[in-house]
């Protein structure tokens, strides 16, 4: 308990600096705290240490986790790759989809959300590294499919996701940060009634201070907290 309680008050000591010289208040900046590999009883402890917003990478893992850490003030994010015929299953389990990377898992995603009688919110992921294999839409594409989803009645897309090519150079990792807020601040004048540019999620446990410093509003970070 100690631990991660150590843990997450460096984190947000680290936040509030990035943020500062991004010159936004810490507060603007949501923590999902991505629990993968972590077992339920590290969780809870987490959840004691004041974190509320968890992510999950796996279906299967989470289906297993989920149900153990029995709380409503706890909220659960998918923030890994999610394959179409595991939609009901993520709809289930989380609030908000990170990873949404093509129009047909959206079309997927809002039509069993229908049958559900809810409207469920979701990031498009952008493939802003270039590499690939990591999933995503291509950054030029990404207007296309905003245009083609937001129509979509069981589908809210609350904002774009992304992640910095695997690469020790920081200012590669700056400029691939750069170009998705960029495409972020275009995609918030799109108007459309299931369409709230409310979220840039970009910035893991090790290029998140960068992230926050070209205009991210919410990070993914596991192992800077949990080891």
């Amino acid at each position: 308990m100690v631990e991660i309680k150590e843990r997450l008050a460096r984190v947000q000591l680290l936040i509030e600096e990035a943020a500062k010289r991004s010159g936004r208040p810490a507060k603007e900046i949501t923590l999902v705290a991505v629990t993968k590999g972590v077992p339920p009883e590290r969780v809870l402890e987490a959840k004691e240490a004041g974190l509320r917003l968890f992510g999950e990478n796996r279906i299967q893992e989470a289906k297993e986790k989920i149900p153990k850490v029995v709380d409503p003030a706890v909220e659960w994010h998918l923030v890994g790759h999610l394959q179409s015929n595991k939609v009901s299953d993520a709809l289930s389990l989380f609030s908000l989809i990170h990873s949404v990377d093509s129009v047909r898992l959206a079309e997927r995603i809002s039509r069993e959300s229908e049958q559900r009688g809810r409207v469920t919110p979701a990031l498009l992921e952008v493939n802003i590294s270039g590499e690939p294999q990591k999933y995503g839409f291509l950054p030029e594409a990404i207007y296309t499919a905003i245009d083609a989803i937001k129509d979509f009645p069981g589908i809210r897309i609350s904002g774009l996701m992304g992640m910095a090519p695997n690469d020790p150079d920081k200012e590669k990792k700056r400029e691939a940060f750069k170009k998705l807020r960029n495409l972020f601040s275009v995609c918030r004048s799109f108007k459309g009634e299931r369409l709230e540019m409310k979220y840039l999620s970009m910035g893991m446990s090790g290029d998140f201070e960068t992230a926050i410093e070209e205009g991210s509003n919410m990070v993914r970070l596991g192992r800077i907290l949990f080891g």
